[in-house]
């Protein structure tokens, strides 16, 4: 089972990713991570994408797009895998497309999380992280996993921690709505990716609810349709 799956920041993609993940028992393709080992393991392609990450500049399409053919073509990913976080706009998308064509690879599904772009960013700020256990989620504009308010403090929802903080970037509204413009760009942006493969095959839409059992309930119903 191959996958591709988009959503902005704030729509639950990571979370929506990881109930994907172990449904059809695949494995995440993370650019990140595929930079760090072809560097660490200086492969000529991890040379030359090093060249500009040291320059801390994005690493040109030329060479992300092997990185990420190779991972796919890894023997340790014939079982299947979960794309997320790329194409991250129309040019990737079409050179991704091709590549994957080519190569005769079955693309079974691509996965659109909707959320409109004001509750986005509302979701994004509104998040506390739980100094016990960070995986506890707390948002202040969900309902579902509001932090509970004792005496005009807040405690997290799940444990009780008396201790919530914020991370810097989740407030910076200057980054966040720099990070959202690319993604709900449909010309050249994320969505003109999710529109290229909307012309080829058919997207899941699948909306983001606050409650997260109810978005991958959605999620599954969905699939198990097609």
């Amino acid at each position: 089972m191959n996958i591709i799956l988009f959503g902005p920041n704030g729509s639950g993609k990571g979370t929506q990713g990881a109930i994907l993940r172990e449904k059809f028992s695949v494995r995440r393709i993370e650019t990140g991570v595929i930079f760090r080992e072809n560097v660490s393991g200086s492969t000529d392609i991890g040379r030359r994408a090093k060249i500009f990450i040291d320059r801390g500049e994005l690493v040109p399409d030329d060479i992300t797009i092997p990185m990420i053919m190779n991972r796919i073509k890894n023997p340790n990913f014939k079982n299947g895998w979960l794309l997320d976080g790329f194409p991250r706009n129309l040019t990737q998308a079409e050179a991704l497309g091709m590549d994957i064509e080519r190569e005769g690879i079955n693309l079974d599904f691509v996965i659109e999380i909707i959320i409109d772009r004001d509750t986005a960013k509302n979701r994004i700020m509104g998040r506390r992280l739980c100094a016990s256990e960070n995986s506890h989620p707390n948002n202040i504009s969900i309902d579902a996993i509001r932090p509970v308010e004792k005496h005009g403090a807040l405690f997290c929802h799940v444990c009780g921690c008396e201790t919530l903080t914020i991370r810097a970037d989740d407030q910076d509204e200057a980054a966040i709505d720099k990070r959202l413009s690319i993604y709900f760009d449909t010309k050249t942006g994320t969505l003109a990716a999710v529109n290229y493969f909307k012309a080829r095959m058919k997207v899941f839409e699948v909306h983001s609810f606050s409650e997260v059992q109810e978005t991958s309930e959605h999620m599954m119903e969905l699939l198990s349709c097609s």
